[in-house]
């Protein structure tokens, strides 16, 4: 992917993180109509965590703007390579939740509820519906399942290719290796009249109308260098792809093989080409800029395989790495435009859900940067939820 070795002087919008959503973002500005974008990426699009992703897609939320924005995802990157002539490797195997408490049961009863009414697929399965539908599961525990046919999971970095290169062709400028380092504004904090003006990056400086932070884990400081508050913090996660595995030897169909997710431990298993990916949390949390593998990890992910899977626990690692979570104080996503600089918009936050976000995110943000009615509401994820209606808790988390 090829980028200038000097910033532009002047842009009408300067997109911060090309990820998933700062792609997405930039393609769908540029296919409105606004060819003088500049997409800005400390290292090189799709690197952060995008690139270190799962891979999931998923409808399955409990949430109704996340829901509806997931399905509009969805959408799309069903069509993506007809639209992109890009192979995403996309998989429709399901996405099946494993319950183990009546309280968890009830709830996600709740939100299937809602996700039919919304038009999905989504479905409450008994335990003897999940032993036909995952064999490889121990059930012992166990008190329900929720399974949607119509999810999945897919390549993210060829997501990522597919909008550059299409924001490219569409005259959007990716500056790779360059690094934001401060904003300049006009009017004061005070009189709550500030605008942005221009976004200090170490390629030079770019004037501009309009800035979005799209920075993932990293939008925090972002903000900060805007004199922006955005509640973001980074939580490591790590993951793990095995060899290619024997499916008879081991009674699974990677071919029919969902998604499966136990939702009280976020233990997860999914097929990745010929081998399985697996992945949960750290035994602690780690909150910190770290996406350097431990140690202790994998003995983590050992138990969790021998208690919930424990006919993969034979399968032979083939390679792992770590990644970080944007996470907010109630799971759920900021998206709009800051009361403290106008023209500042924001697109972050996702808590572990942003690379099945990005493909309607994308979209909605364009929207909301030329003033029109996105297919969905969003107000409710602006961030000035956290002082005035309070907390949007997202329940369907992992």
């Amino acid at each position: 992917m090829e980028s200038t070795s000097a910033a532009p002087g002047s842009a009408e919008v300067v997109i911060i993180g090309a990820g998933v959503m700062g792609a997405s973002i930039a393609y769908h500005r540029a296919k409105n109509g606004v060819d003088d974008i500049v997409l800005v990426e400390r290292d090189t699009p799709g690197s952060g965590s995008t690139s270190k992703a799962a891979g999931g897609v998923r409808c399955q939320f409990s949430d109704e703007v996340n829901i509806a924005l997931a399905t509009r995802s969805l959408e799309a990157l069903r069509n993506f390579e007809a639209e992109f002539g890009i192979d995403i490797d996309l998989v429709s195997n399901g996405y099946l939740f494993l319950l183990d408490s009546a309280a968890d049961a009830e709830a996600f009863a709740a939100n299937v509820g809602l996700q039919q009414r919304m038009g999905l697929d989504s479905q409450m399965l008994s335990v003897a519906e999940v032993t036909e539908l995952a064999p490889y599961i121990d059930t012992d525990g166990l008190v329900a399942g929720a399974f949607n046919p119509d999810d999945g999971h897919c390549t993210p970095e060829a997501v990522v290719s597919g909008y550059i290169n299409a924001a490219r062709d569409l005259g959007v400028q990716v500056l790779k290796n360059c690094e934001v380092t401060g904003f300049e504004s006009t009017g004061d904090a005070t009189s709550g009249e500030r605008r942005v003006t221009a976004v200090i990056t170490s390629k030079g400086r770019i004037e501009c109308a309009q800035a979005v932070c799209a920075a993932g884990a990293w939008s925090g400081l972002i903000g900060e260098a805007a004199g922006v508050d955005l509640p973001v913090r980074p939580l490591r996660r790590e993951i793990m792809v095995s060899e290619p595995v024997d499916e008879a030897a081991l009674g699974i169909d990677l071919a029919r093989m969902p998604f499966t997710i136990d939702f009280s431990t976020s233990f997860y298993v999914h097929p990745e080409g010929p081998g399985l990916l697996f992945g949960c949390p750290d035994e602690a949390d780690v909150w910190e800029f770290d996406d350097k593998r431990s140690p202790d990890w994998l003995p983590t992910l050992a138990e969790l395989i021998e208690t919930r899977a424990p006919g993969l626990g034979d399968v032979e690692a083939k390679r792992g790495w770590a990644g970080l979570y944007e996470m907010t104080p109630d799971h759920n996503a900021l998206i709009g435009e800051a009361e403290e600089l106008s023209g500042f918009f924001y697109a972050c936050g996702f808590s572990g859900h942003g690379f099945l976000m990005g493909p309607a995110v994308g979209d909605v943000v364009a929207d909301l940067m030329t003033g029109h009615q996105p297919f969905v509401d969003v107000s409710g994820l602006d961030k000035r939820r956290f002082a005035t209606s309070g907390l949007r808790k997202e329940l369907n988390i992992v």
